[in-house]
């Protein structure tokens, strides 16, 4: 399903976050370094009758340990008569984004954004692994080292240095995402059906700028963890004119066991 135009408003909050130079000892969850290969968003709704198979294939992508696979759930369907609920207005903004830093209007669902560059239809597991290879084997892939790791009630986020981009600017983002989940839909295209989802974001947040200098940001675990929350993902991306580019890096904590 596509849309040419989409919702303009969105709302955000952020927390105050602090840097910290001090090495920490851990004592939680910890994020393996180098571990994450690729990042692939999928932009799905409940609403949507061609979004079950997506949702499936997320699920086996994420069973992958060097994929981060994250799965935003958009409103703009919700019109169509069920309110999809995990949606939010800000992912949906995220997605327009990335269209307009492609230069097209493929705003769709479902749509996989791989490692912030390519787009391909997201219930086409075997074009997004090898969309992954490509990027990977055309320097697309990621290149910088982030870590994360829980140390008691807080998370620590650790950026080595490295080269920033040579424009424009990379953002530090952290986000919360829920175990699997099934969804009984009682309305619209996809009434009567019980579809899984897997890594649905339920908060997205930005923790700081880099500039290529090493940084380390700290902040409270409850800040960003709530009792639904599976797992927490860092990424690093560049972003140029207000708009996402390449993720440079990323990594996941398995909270599921914590």
């Amino acid at each position: 399903m596509m849309i040419e135009d989409l919702p303009r408003t969105v709302t955000t909050c952020t927390r105050a976050v602090s840097l910290c130079c001090a090495a920490l000892v851990f004592s939680g969850p910890v994020a393996l370094a180098g571990e994450t290969e690729a990042v692939v968003e999928l932009f799905t709704s409940q609403g949507c009758s061609s979004c079950p198979p997506a949702d499936s294939t997320m699920a086996e992508l994420a069973r992958d340990p060097k994929v981060l696979a994250l799965t935003f759930a958009v409103d703009y369907w919700d019109y169509l008569g069920w309110k999809d609920t995990f949606a939010r207005p800000e992912f949906s903004k995220r997605q327009r984004q990335y269209a307009a830093a492609r230069g097209d209007s493929a705003v769709y669902t479902p749509q996989a954004v791989i490692n912030g560059q390519a787009d391909v239809v997201g219930s086409d597991g075997d074009k997004i692994r090898k969309t992954i290879a490509s990027l990977k084997a055309s320097g697309g892939g990621l290149t910088v080292d982030v870590k994360a790791r829980v140390a008691g009630d807080r998370i620590i986020v650790e950026i080595p240095a490295g080269t920033p981009p040579a424009q424009g600017v990379s953002a530090v983002w952290i986000a919360a995402y829920r175990a699997p989940e099934s969804v009984e839909i009682g309305q619209g295209e996809n009434s009567g059906r019980k579809v899984t989802y897997t890594n649905v974001v339920e908060r997205w947040q930005v923790l700081g700028m880099w500039d290529g200098q090493a940084m380390t940001v700290e902040l409270p675990l409850a800040d960003i963890v709530q009792e639904d929350t599976a797992g927490c993902a860092v990424i690093l991306q560049s972003k140029r004119d207000r708009k996402p580019g390449a993720i440079l890096g990323a990594t996941k904590i398995d909270l599921s066991g914590s």
